[in-house]
C-alpha cells in the first residue's frame, strides 16, 4: 500500500525558541571535514523538552514513570486532528463537541499552527488546554494528547494543574507539534521519543499517514 506522509515534528535548530528559564538550545558542528577533520561531527546541548518532544509522567507527577517505560502502543495507530478555534484555551465546552471516545489519540491544531519556528521569540499567549478541558479529557479516557506548542498548560494559567491531571491519568503527551500543513480529520500516528533511561522527558519524531 503507497501511503502519503506528514511529518508533524519541528526541526531542531542552534537557538530555536524554548520555554523560559529552560536551558537554550545549542547545536553545533564541532568537528568538519573542509577543515580537516576526518568527519563531521555535531554537537547537542538543550533540555529534553525542547522542539516536538514527550512529556513523562515523572515531568510532574514524583513518583511518575520515566521516558524510557512510555508505551509505544499510545504513540502508534489511529489518530484525529481536531480544530479548535477558542482564542485562548481548550476547555470542556470545545471538547464536548468533538465526543472524544476511550483509547482515543487526539491531536489538537489551535491558532498556534501559525507559529514561525524559526523565531527564537517565546509566545507567552499560546493555546492551551484548561485543567477544566484536561479533567474532561480523562473522564472520557483519552490515550493520547498532542498539542501545537512548548506546553499542554498554559504560560499563565493551568501551567502545573493541566500537566498533573493528564500525567496522573497515564495519558501520553505529545508537545510542539508542527500542524499547519495538515487538516482535521483521522490519520495514523506514528510518534518515537527517544529512549533516555530515566528521562522526564525526550525528544520526539511525529508523523501522520493516509493510505495515498
Amino acid at each position: 500500500m503507497a501511503w502519503r506522509y506528514w511529518d508533524i515534528s519541528v526541526a531542531l535548530r542552534d537557538g530555536m525558541v524554548c520555554w523560559p528559564g529552560d536551558p537554550l538550545p545549542r547545536i553545533e558542528q564541532v568537528a568538519a571535514i573542509d577543515q580537516g577533520d576526518v568527519c563531521n561531527l555535531t554537537r547537542l546541548d538543550m533540555s529534553a523538552h525542547t522542539g516536538t518532544h514527550m512529556d513523562a509522567p515523572r515531568h510532574f507527577v514524583p513518583a511518575g514513570s520515566a521516558i524510557d517505560q512510555q508505551d509505544l502502543d499510545a504513540l502508534i495507530g489511529p489518530a484525529r486532528v481536531v480544530e479548535i478555534h477558542h482564542p485562548n484555551a481548550i476547555g470542556r465546552d470545545e471538547l464536548r463537541q468533538l465526543h472524544p471516545q476511550p483509547g482515543e489519540r487526539l491531536l489538537f491544531k489551535t491558532r498556534n499552527a501559525n507559529t514561525d519556528w524559526n523565531s527564537a521569540v517565546f509566545n507567552k499567549d499560546f493555546i492551551y488546554l484548561s485543567d477544566e478541558g484536561a479533567q474532561y479529557l480523562v473522564a472520557c479516557g483519552v490515550r493520547t494528547i498532542g498539542v501545537d506548542y512548548l506546553s499542554i498548560g498554559g504560560f499563565h494559567h493551568d501551567t502545573v494543574e493541566t500537566h498533573v491531571t493528564i500525567l496522573s491519568a497515564g495519558i501520553s503527551v505529545i508537545e510542539g507539534l508542527d500542524l499547519s500543513a495538515v487538516e482535521p480529520g483521522d490519520y495514523e500516528l506514528i510518534c518515537l521519543p527517544l529512549k533516555i533511561a530515566g528521562a522526564d522527558g525526550a525528544p520526539a519524531r511525529a508523523l501522520l499517514r493516509r493510505p495515498a
